[in-house]
């Protein structure tokens, strides 16, 4: 859990990313609504700025759209001081704003066993679970996320077997020890 020089300072953002599941939304706004920092969630702004789910965007608008709005949404994210910024790790690690990212705050990535995680895109999935072509997209969804922990200075919490309330109390404890660091 330990990251190298972080260059902490007061205006520190919490960027959070990691593996696909349904509750990580619930988990960013719960840990930010604790920590007293402002959420800003790029997906669900990608999603209100096009209207619909990004993956009904994607078909609808195309890839390169999607992108567009993500990349401006990102020029906005990278501009925000001591938020919590949930973020597709993806979009992250592909983003020209990375560096500015880690420069002004931590990034975080929830990772999770793979077993663990093919049991959650199970009770996500339900019987589309069993269709090889949605369990394949929901396994490269997932490599694309984890782009993120190829990144230096990624600080990963396991989430596997780990109660909501746990993990967030977790990660609370390292953003005080942060604190107490940075002084």
């Amino acid at each position: 859990m330990e990251a190298r020089d972080l260059r902490l300072h007061g205006d520190l953002n919490l960027i959070m990313t990691g593996y696909v599941e349904p509750n990580r939304p619930r988990i960013s706004r719960q840990l930010a609504q604790r920590l007293g920092l402002t959420l800003v969630d790029v997906e669900r702004e990608v999603e209100e700025r096009l209207g619909e789910p990004i993956a009904n965007a994607r078909a609808t608008f195309g890839e390169r759209h999607l992108k567009t709005v993500e990349a401006e949404i990102m020029d906005e994210a990278v501009l925000h001081r001591r938020g919590l910024i949930r973020v597709a790790g993806s979009t992250l690690a592909g983003s020209v704003h990375l560096a500015d990212f880690q420069r002004n705050g931590v990034i975080i990535c929830l990772v999770a066993s793979l077993d663990s995680i093919l049991r959650r895109i199970h009770l996500t999935l339900g019987a589309r679970y069993y269709d090889p072509v949605v369990r394949a997209r929901a396994i490269g969804e997932l490599r694309r996320e984890w782009r993120i922990r190829e990144v230096e200075d990624v600080v990963e919490f396991d989430a596997t077997y780990v109660s909501e309330p746990v993990l967030i109390e977790r990660i609370a404890e390292y953003w005080r020890e942060l604190a107490i660091r940075r002084g």
